[in-house]
């Protein structure tokens, strides 16, 4: 039986050897790589199944999380992008802030950037619920390294101190900038692969402003009563689901039930005083979600929401649409 099935399998490939080399080399053509993201829609993920709060309170409604969805591009999905309405076309060089860049350091700044938007959305919501929040331990990384930077600093360097000075957020680095001269080198100590090194950063002039070329982000160590717990994937990073976790934390902390059995879906950043930030994507975060018959898309006022009501408009959207500047107003229009 075996030996019947080889000889009919090799006697059909000898027949259509030619038909079977063309769509061959046709799946590697459609397969080859291009040098775009396709954008094929948005999604929600429901914060529940991400947050996790000792004795937490219920909620009849639930809060979700927007995100775009987007392909690595080949040439089969670029040509489907002028095809299918849906489907967009991103440059890949426009996701990195220069083209030296390697993936790694993206990932890196893109992971700790939703590590800090975890870390202020336990702040304000902890805050405001009236509850422990209480700060361990800070860690300042190097999260970009400008291709003129007169340094040796790497992205994912954890600084320690910069000139015998133990410093927390960028702006103490600004100013402790200012105090020097153009040309004057600062000494940072940093931790790399589980070491500490001493690395000299020399100050230049960028559009007449002191600079040294590096950018960084805060990732906190914190004690929380009640504890909380929270899970995401190694696929999912960015700031802009702050909001909405802020709003879902704060909706376990407390009796008071904001979803009132609705549906609401959002997106935006958030800092530690509450402010809330704009982000990217925003028609297609809006699109999923109206594909998850969400009742509420919330989203940072100003450009974001101009365009979220543009683009309901021009979709005929049926969905009401919220625009926020702070997480305490996001709290008084779903009270409203």
């Amino acid at each position: 039986m075996i030996n019947r099935f080889y000889e009919n399998f090799k006697k059909y490939i000898k027949e259509n050897i030619q038909q079977i080399l063309i769509l061959f080399v046709c799946f590697l053509i459609l397969m080859w790589p291009v040098n775009y993201y396709i954008i094929t829609g948005g999604g929600t993920i429901d914060i529940k199944n991400r947050v996790k709060i000792q004795n937490e309170y219920k909620s009849k409604g639930s809060l979700h999380l927007a995100y775009v969805a987007e392909l690595h591009g080949n040439v089969a999905t670029y040509l489907l992008s002028y095809v299918i309405p849906s489907w967009e076309r991103e440059d890949i060089n426009d996701y990195k802030v220069e083209e030296e860049e390697d993936v790694k350091s993206v990932d890196f700044r893109n992971q700790l950037e939703l590590q800090a938007s975890i870390d202020a959305a336990i702040q304000v919501a902890y805050q405001k619920a009236g509850k422990t929040f209480e700060i361990k331990k800070e860690h300042l990384y190097v999260t970009y390294v400008a291709k003129n930077s007169l340094s040796k600093l790497k992205v994912g360097d954890e600084i320690l101190t910069v000139a015998g000075k133990k410093i927390t957020n960028f702006e103490e680095l600004r100013a402790l900038i200012e105090s020097y001269e153009v040309n004057d080198e600062i000494l940072f100590k940093v931790r790399r692969n589980q070491k500490e090194k001493e690395i000299v950063a020399k100050i230049y002039l960028e559009k007449n402003r002191k600079v040294i070329g590096i950018t960084m982000n805060k990732s906190v160590e914190y004690k929380t009563k009640p504890p909380i717990k929270l899970q995401f994937k190694k696929s999912e990073s960015g700031p802009s689901g702050g909001l909405m976790l802020a709003l879902d934390i704060y909706n376990k902390l407390t009796k008071q039930d904001i979803t009132k059995g609705r549906k609401i879906v959002g997106t935006g950043t958030i800092s530690e005083d509450g402010r809330v930030g704009e982000i990217g994507g925003v028609k297609y975060k809006l699109m999923g979600a109206v594909k998850k018959k969400a009742d509420i898309f919330i989203v940072p006022q100003g450009e974001n929401y101009q365009s979220a009501i543009k683009e309901a408009k021009k979709k005929k959207y049926n969905i009401q649409i919220i625009g926020v500047k702070t997480w305490e107003e996001a709290l008084e229009k779903l009270a409203q």
